[in-house]
């Protein structure tokens, strides 16, 4: 069962209990929200940086991969599953571009044949990737998560994985309930990735640059700049830290991701007005100019989503060929080869 109502957290007890389910297991997973603030991304992908050059197994999950240039955001996956012994092989398919699928064993080698169709390019070796699945879940840690439903498909389509593991919730919300069976939840906190950097350094671990920077970001959008209420000197104590380990500054919309504005990577700059122009020359009245209204944009009524129609008489439908597209697959038994 998940404990409901606990008194306020203990900071270092907290902190004790992660570092001792770190050490005793191999495999776990890192969740996102599933709408996740650039803090959320900040402290996710900093603690996975930190945990796999600790030698674990990680996943860094969210139900979709979020907009963001942050390092680390690449690893995000949308499927819960760590490691074990399944080997994956992936590569780009577009539809119809396989036409066989066949394996044979010579030599003691196992030999997986692709055969493309004819008129498309054959696969390349730098587009194979090898990944794993089927591994067991340790535990997982909730990133700037106040509750599980937060998480969104990740969590609904996956339950049973979530029962059956330690759950550690990392968070500032006000309204977190506290779900995890360690709950490392600081309210007072200004953002989550100051929490997650308090973590790195109770492991012992050295802040690198990538993951410096992330947070860095991440303490900047929380904080709107570090113009909120809740910035204090632990806050400027934490930055001066991420840069002392090789932060490097950049413009952050609080709202989205990482931006570089154009004047002069300054959110809070306005563009300067139009100065109006000097001697003989004057600009025209404004009912004389050529402008679109100002709502024009937002009286547009939204456009529907289109039901794919049906193909016109003397035309072959789509779906009716989908079988054909799909490659083939054999064994070495069928005498393809």
């Amino acid at each position: 069962m998940m404990p409901t109502n606990q008194p306020p957290v203990d900071i270092s007890k907290s902190l004790s209990q992660i570092k001792e389910i770190i050490s005793k297991n191999d495999s776990g997973i890192i969740v996102l929200p599933a709408k996740p603030t650039p803090d959320a991304i900040a402290a996710g992908t900093a603690l996975y940086m930190v945990l796999t050059k600790m030698g674990k197994n990680i996943t860094l999950v969210a139900s979709s991969v979020p907009e963001s240039d942050m390092i680390g955001v690449d690893k995000i996956k949308t499927d819960l599953s760590t490691g074990g012994d399944n080997l994956i092989v992936s590569f780009p398919y577009e539809d119809g571009s396989i036409d066989k699928v066949d394996y044979n064993i010579k030599d003691e080698r196992f030999n997986l044949i692709i055969v493309p169709r004819t008129g498309h390019e054959k696969l390349q070796p730098k587009d194979i990737q090898f990944t794993y699945s089927g591994g067991k879940i340790d535990f997982i840690f909730t990133i700037d998560t106040p509750n599980l439903n937060a998480i969104g498909e990740a969590y609904t389509k996956n339950q049973r994985d979530f029962e059956g593991s330690t759950i550690i919730n990392i968070d500032r919300h006000l309204i977190n309930s506290s779900y995890g069976m360690v709950n490392y939840v600081v309210k007072t906190s200004s953002s989550t990735s100051e929490l997650i950097l308090s973590l790195i350094r109770f492991l012992k671990v050295t802040v690198d640059r990538d993951s410096a920077t992330n947070l860095y970001a991440g303490v900047a959008a929380a904080t709107n700049n570090f113009t909120a209420y809740s910035v204090n000197a632990d806050t400027f104590e934490a930055i001066a830290e991420l840069l002392r380990a090789g932060a490097i500054k950049k413009p952050v919309n609080p709202m989205g991701g990482m931006n570089m504005n154009q004047f002069g990577g300054n959110p809070f700059m306005q563009a300067p007005a139009p100065q109006p122009m000097s001697g003989s020359f004057s600009q025209p009245p404004v009912q004389q100019q050529q402008q679109r209204p100002r709502n024009e944009q937002q009286n547009r009524s939204l456009p529907q989503v289109e039901k794919s129609p049906r193909a016109p008489e003397g035309q072959i439908d789509r779906g009716s060929i989908d079988d054909e597209l799909k490659p083939r697959i054999f064994s070495d038994e069928e005498g393809i080869l």
